[in-house]
């Protein structure tokens, strides 16, 4: 339940705050006073788009804070705890909730959820879980098909929310098979060609197969064998001078075997201490020169070794022109070719088997689309009978609410389906169209409601429907935007009747003008407009009412008698009768 609600710089609303007790609570005031503010507010903590026209006049931002009582941990929505743990709101030691949105004059808003900055659709996750908010504009909706629809799956508890997502999904896998299925048909000249290509491209590949890293090793090997005669003679001059060739002048090995003798032939310790090192440099210039006489012996003997590395790299070249940058990526490539060319031609895939498949998932969607239409036809009738029951005691006693469900029109023939031996289509909903008619008197034929209903009606309707709806559950906060709009006398008395039976499950807030309606609230708080403040801008307060303090505003409400003796008397008369009222349910 909402138990907190803090606003500042919103409309006529520099600072107001109120706190909301159980029950029922309504909120009244002067036309002008800021009224619907307290609504804005609630709609901009579930998430609604911020406006900036909104904010006060002279302030920087509108700042709205609300705090909930959220439900034991098992039995709220398990969205909530999700939204929870996923940004890292925090829940205050006495199990409530903080939840506020900034909206700055030049347009920018933020959400706060729990201390944590949050995008404001996740806030309004969270908060349309705790509040509901029904406003003149709620009403309009009522009159729209898909609400209609909605409002009748929701009588049904989750029966009809479990088949309408097993739907959805089986609908939705449907709709792909048939996607690829157009796409298979109408591209099959552009797939054959791409199977060609792609067969002709693998064929070149493999007919040059490249090795990984082979183009980069090509390189190295052919500016070697290029410079051919150059590094001979390099390496067996080296060699020469090293290991000797036979000829007058000694090698390094001979100079340094002659060094070692010399050495070994003297007594002198000093000369001997350098043997080891003579040693040393004989064993590293023979490495060398074991070096040296491989590598020449790995040599080419003539150019035709060059020609043919050097007609490979062409080759590989000519891969890596058409295919990647190099001949790994060239190798890559034909990896996916060789799997892209799969699936092009899985037989699995084929259009015959795409074909079948399509009718399998036909099949699917159909078998749910009767069961939900089987479950909505049967609860039409009841949630007819129970708004009916409750338009009797909001002085309609002759109306009735008629639920229609029939099969859609198949015009469609790519999502046509037969339900109950019907040619019908697969709507993103199910294949149902549900109209709610009103029955304006015994005998008379059901209308649109859209057609038939006054503003007045449509407002008793929607509360009457809302009544049923919450019958099944309880907890939460719904919030009525003068709901009573074009309603007076007794069906006000009514109404006022019914928002409190509504109390009695959920915690209901109502803006209201008519006293009637005010007369039965659990608690009453008043907006009132101040003039002057700052800058000489008018303001307006948020107040919570005592018994005495109710009785003077319903007089005002009444007539404008508040400080009359005789609108007092009217007052105290519509206060008492409704808590007389209450007291008997």
């Amino acid at each position: 339940m909402l138990e907190e609600l803090s606003i500042r710089g919103l409309g006529v609303l520099e600072s107001a705050s109120a706190e909301f007790a159980p029950g029922f609570t309504v909120l009244t005031g002067e036309t002008g006073a800021g009224k619907t503010m307290i609504v804005t507010s609630l709609r901009l903590l579930s998430g609604a788009r911020a406006d900036a026209g909104r904010v006060r006049t002279g302030d920087e931002k509108a700042v709205v804070e609300g705090r909930f009582r959220l439900p034991a941990a098992g039995e709220r929505s398990a969205l909530i705890d999700d939204v929870l743990e996923s940004t890292g709101a925090q829940i205050d030691d006495d199990d409530t909730l903080i939840a506020a949105r900034t909206v700055n004059a030049d347009g920018r808003s933020r959400a706060h959820l729990g201390g944590r900055s949050v995008p404001a659709a996740t806030l309004g996750d969270v908060t349309g879980e705790l509040l509901a908010i029904h406003g003149q504009n709620d009403q309009l909706r009522l009159a729209r098909p898909d609400q209609q629809r909605a409002a009748l799956d929701r009588f049904t508890g989750t029966k009809a929310a479990d088949l309408l997502a097993k739907y959805r999904k089986a609908r939705t896998a449907w709709l792909e098979t048939l996607d690829e299925l157009d796409r298979r048909r109408a591209d099959s000249r552009e797939i054959a060609q791409e199977a060609d290509r792609l067969r002709f491209g693998l064929q070149e590949i493999e007919a040059v197969a490249p090795e990984p890293g082979e183009d980069a090793d090509l390189v190295a090997t052919v500016k070697r064998l290029t410079d051919l005669e150059d590094l001979r003679a390099a390496a067996a001059g080296a060699h020469r001078i090293i290991a000797g060739d036979g000829g007058i002048e000694p090698s390094v090995v001979e100079g340094l075997g002659s060094v070692r003798s010399l050495l070994e032939s003297s007594d002198d310790a000093a000369l001997a201490d350098l043997l080891p090192r003579v040693a040393e440099a004989l064993a590293v210039v023979g490495d060398v020169g074991d070096e040296l006489s491989v590598y020449l012996a790995g040599l080419p003997s003539d150019a035709q070794d060059l020609d043919a590395l050097l007609s490979r790299q062409a080759d590989l070249k000519l891969l890596t022109r058409k295919y990647a940058a190099d001949i790994d990526g060239v190798i890559a490539w034909a990896d996916e070719a060789r799997a892209r060319l799969a699936r092009i031609e899985d037989p699995e895939g084929s259009i015959e088997e795409l074909e079948a498949k399509a009718g399998r998932e036909r099949e699917k969607v159909a078998e749910l689309a009767g069961k939900l239409h089987k479950l909505r036809a049967g609860a039409a009738g009841k949630l007819g009978g129970k708004v009916s029951a409750e338009l009797a005691g909001l002085a309609m006693g002759g109306s009735e609410l008629a639920v229609a469900v029939d099969l859609l029109p198949g015009e469609d023939d790519r999502l046509a389906i037969t339900v109950d031996g019907h040619r019908t289509q697969a709507g993103a909903d199910g294949a149902d169209r549900v109209e709610v008619g009103l029955v304006a008197h015994q005998g008379a034929r059901p209308l649109p409601i859209a057609k038939s209903a006054s503003g007045g009606e449509l407002s008793r309707v929607m509360l009457a429907l809302e009544v049923v709806l919450a019958e099944p559950d309880s907890g939460g906060v719904m919030v009525f935007d003068e709901v009573d709009a074009g309603v007076g006398g007794a069906a006000a008395v009514q109404i006022g009747a019914r928002l409190a039976r509504l109390a009695a499950r959920h915690q209901v807030i109502v803006v209201t003008h008519l006293p009637q309606v005010a007369a039965f609230a659990d608690n009453h708080l008043v907006i009132g407009k101040v003039g002057g403040g700052a800058a000489g801008r008018q303001t307006s307060t948020l107040t919570a009412l005592d018994r005495s303090e109710r009785v003077a505003e319903l007089a005002r409400m009444l007539a404008g008698l508040g400080d009359s003796d005789t609108g007092r008397a009217h007052a105290e008369e519509l206060l008492e009768t409704a808590e007389a009222t209450r007291a008997e349910r």
